[in-house]
């Protein structure tokens, strides 16, 4: 039982928390910490002046706050306390803090626990939130913890840990910020300074972020936002995402769904297969990481670095790309890029230039499909027909065939031509250089065959179902026909007007991709 002064002293607080409401404005207003529960009480003002020495099983009460422990030190004149041993501090029925010891001011509102310290936020029942670090203050005026040696959050989902933190249990919302490490059972997020709800589970991304993904997938971020839970993130100003297998997107803005392995990309894109040697550019994108499919859009660029001697530039107006997997016994068990290119297809390689409306590229036997007034061209010449088929072989044009009005044209000079025509056309390379030409099919020819000393002889046309032109140094060498073939010689000076072209003749070097950044050139159909 208290004592006469010892009820004075407990009913006093009351007594100038009654007065100060009374003659205090109400914004200056201070509400008083009440000792609700003591075994023992006793003073010692010259150990410690001013305070009452409480112990056993001590309970304080200020608001809706209850404060445990072992023993204390009550200072009534500054309306504070200091706890010690088995501290609990409690506010309303999801806040709870544990420690060894616990200094509080009530005027401030600001309790500041030490050694061993727990903050836990929400019922046992519905996992809650628990913060761990030796040394945290709460204010409760502004409704936020925070520590600053160290400290661990930690809820149903995801542990985080940094050197500095603070967290609102009101809005749950926690800043973290130097080392900071988030670690979930599927991936580890590492960052300077980062933004989590334990609510929503949302990482806000602020600061340089790496996210490592059970060590197959990096996120390098500096700005954007990670849902932990649904594994989606929208990651911006130049983010990274790179998978162990060689493939990576980046762009200004990146849409990325981890569980369907999805991404989207916005602005300055650029998604890049190593496994197949590949770069896809454009201002937007869309990847799948099943077979590696994509397909790029708007300045779209496919750059094949598969042979870094005969790199390919392929621009077109949509680009799609994507890995096929074959298991028939032919190809055992092969993985192959298919890539298609829709309107407006610009090629360029160092061996051939090409331009057509759509292209299909199959990896599996290396060869491109040119459809819709596709012209090729290489060296001094130009080949054409309704459709071709360009086969490469060790990084290199091989051949190339067209079939269906197809149209061969040599630049001779600048004002002669020689032409060959016919069904269809089979142009062969060696190392970069056209070497032979096949025609069948009413095959027609108009050359200009030469002296010794490169003197015009004349024009010569022939017909002819087949037709073989040999080429060396940009240059006839011979040509074989059919014994059918049918011909005439005209001097030079006897060329009768238009039988110098072809039915079929066009030159079209104006619209001719001349180096990587031309195939984004515009041409007028």
């Amino acid at each position: 039982m208290f004592t006469e002064r010892q009820k004075t002293k407990i009913l006093r607080p009351i007594l100038f928390g009654l007065l100060s409401f009374v003659f205090c404005p109400l914004s200056f207003a201070q509400t008083m910490v009440y000792l609700e529960r003591a075994e023992n009480l006793t003073y010692d003002e010259e150990r410690i002046a001013g305070a009452q020495i409480l112990k056993g099983d001590v309970v304080f009460r200020h608001e809706e706050a209850l404060m445990y422990c072992d023993s204390a030190y009550f200072y009534e004149n500054t309306n504070s306390l200091d706890a010690f041993g088995h501290v609990r501090f409690v506010q309303g029925d999801t806040l709870f803090g544990f420690g060894d010891l616990l200094y509080y001011d009530g005027n401030t509102k600001l309790a500041r626990l030490r050694k061993h310290v727990r903050l836990i936020h929400g019922r046992e029942d519905e996992n809650p939130t628990v913060l761990t670090t030796d040394s945290l203050n709460y204010d409760r005026i502004e409704e936020i913890a925070y520590y600053y040696t160290g400290g661990e959050i930690k809820d149903s989902l995801n542990t985080l840990v940094s050197v500095r933190g603070n967290y609102r249990p009101k809005t749950k919302q926690a800043v973290f910020s130097k080392d900071v490490v988030l670690t979930n059972s599927r991936f580890m997020l590492s960052s300077d300074t980062l933004l989590y709800n334990t609510d929503t589970k949302i990482a806000d991304i602020v600061s340089p972020t790496q996210i490592i993904y059970e060590e197959e997938t990096d996120i390098i971020s500096s700005r954007g936002w990670y849902n932990t839970q649904t594994e989606q993130s929208m990651l911006l100003d130049r983010s990274v995402v790179h998978h162990t297998d060689g493939k990576q997107m980046t762009g200004d803005t990146i849409y990325y769904d981890k569980r369907i392995g999805f991404g989207e990309i916005l602005g300055n894109i650029q998604m890049v297969d190593s496994a197949q040697r590949a770069t896809l550019y454009g201002e937007y994108g869309q990847m799948w990481e099943e077979n590696s499919r994509g397909y790029a859009t708007d300045s779209a660029l496919m750059i094949d670095w598969s042979d870094s001697a005969h790199i390919a530039y392929i621009h077109g107006d949509t680009l799609f790309t994507e890995k096929l997997h074959y298991t028939d016994s032919a190809r055992m068990d092969s993985t192959y890029r298919f890539v298609r290119a829709h309107y407006s297809v610009r090629v360029f390689r160092d061996d051939m230039q090409m331009t057509c409306d759509s292209m299909v590229y199959w990896g599996s036997d290396s060869t491109m499909h040119l459809y819709t007034h596709p012209i090729c061209w290489s060296e001094n010449q130009q080949i054409s027909a309704d459709s071709m088929v360009v086969f490469i072989v060790n990084g290199m044009v091989e051949h190339a065939v067209g079939c269906g009005n197809a149209l061969c044209v040599m630049e001779d000079t600048l004002t002669y031509y020689n032409q060959m025509s016919g069904k269809e056309m089979t142009v062969y390379l060696t190392e970069g250089e056209v070497k032979l030409i096949d025609m069948s099919g009413n095959a027609l020819t108009i050359y200009y065959p030469k002296e010794s000393d490169g003197e015009l002889i004349g024009l010569n046309t022939t017909e002819s179902s087949f037709i073989r032109m040999y080429i060396e140094d940009r240059e006839i060498h011979h040509i074989r026909f059919t014994k059918e073939t049918t011909g005439v010689l005209y001097p030079m000076n006897q060329i009768p007007s238009g039988a110098d072209k072809l039915a079929l003749f066009f030159w079209a070097d104006e619209i001719r991709p001349t180096d990587p950044n031309d195939v984004f050139r515009k041409i007028d159909k």
